[in-house]
């Protein structure tokens, strides 16, 4: 079957050195799609489509960045998921080198420990839009909310908004579906971390908040779908929604947040 689904699509560009440029209003488009993947550059039975993907860390923040491409797509459009300042110059080679065309860079959230890539990369890449969350209150070209799809090709990510690290953060997912990549990957930025969780003590966080996002949006998933944090800083690389229900010391207890405060 195939699955249907909107995304808003806007014409404002915004800018930190310009002044807020009132945006358009939004179209609403419809897509038809068919999709397959898994893990790195492969296709599922039934689909020829084909997603890219790999995993890049920044060092000095421990932070991770994920490519993502429609690679049987004419186009090959990609992404990047938290690109960091200190590697766009790397992440725009590996692009070019795969042959992609990079159109959007969207963050999980506002970032208190790094500075973020997008600018740089709108600046070097012509024709890139930056995403992030509606709630996070920051500046970019495209807001999303809880419930949107951000399209690339034929392949899509659905967003989840994930709060409690920040107001504004969100999780972004894999589409669900026969065609689409299995098992599901989902980008988590500091709300779900691999044996544990974002601080929820500055920027508006809430361990409350976070323990029933992470709860509701996240372990509600099927337990293979792979889960990629933007950080890690004990040698993971990534983990699975069963694994965390049964490993992570900061969620697993029920009703933890009660206690969160004390250890995050």
């Amino acid at each position: 079957m195939l699955s249907k689904f909107r995304f808003l699509h806007f014409s404002a560009t915004l800018s930190s050195s310009s002044p807020r440029k009132k945006p358009s209003i939004p179209q609403i488009v419809s897509f038809t799609a068919k999709f397959g993947s898994r893990m790195g550059y492969a296709t599922s039975s039934g689909s020829s489509s084909k997603l890219l993907f790999r995993q890049l860390f920044e060092k000095d923040s421990s932070t991770y960045t994920y490519l993502l491409a429609d690679a049987s797509h004419p186009d090959k459009p990609a992404l990047l998921v938290d690109p960091v300042d200190k590697t766009v110059d790397r992440d725009i080679t590996l692009v070019k080198e795969l042959g992609l065309k990079l159109i959007y860079a969207i963050n999980t959230h506002v970032h208190a420990d790094h500075v973020t890539g997008t600018g740089l990369l709108k600046s070097k890449v012509p024709g890139v839009k930056s995403i992030i969350s509606k709630a996070s209150n920051a500046k970019a070209d495209l807001f999303v909310e809880h419930g949107d799809k951000i399209c690339f090709g034929d392949l899509f990510l659905e967003v989840r908004a994930t709060p409690g690290h920040t107001q504004g953060c969100v999780t972004y997912v894999t589409g669900d579906g026969p065609n689409q990549p299995q098992p599901r990957m989902a980008f988590t930025g500091d709300a779900l971390l691999i044996r544990g969780c974002g601080r929820t003590d500055f920027q508006g966080g809430s361990s409350e908040q976070l323990y029933n996002s992470v709860h509701s949006q996240i372990f509600t998933m099927p337990k293979d779908t792979f889960l990629y944090p933007a950080h890690d800083y004990k040698g993971f690389s990534a983990s699975t929604v069963g694994e965390e229900t049964l490993h992570n010391p900061r969620l697993t207890k029920d009703k933890m947040y009660q206690d969160m405060t004390k250890i995050i």
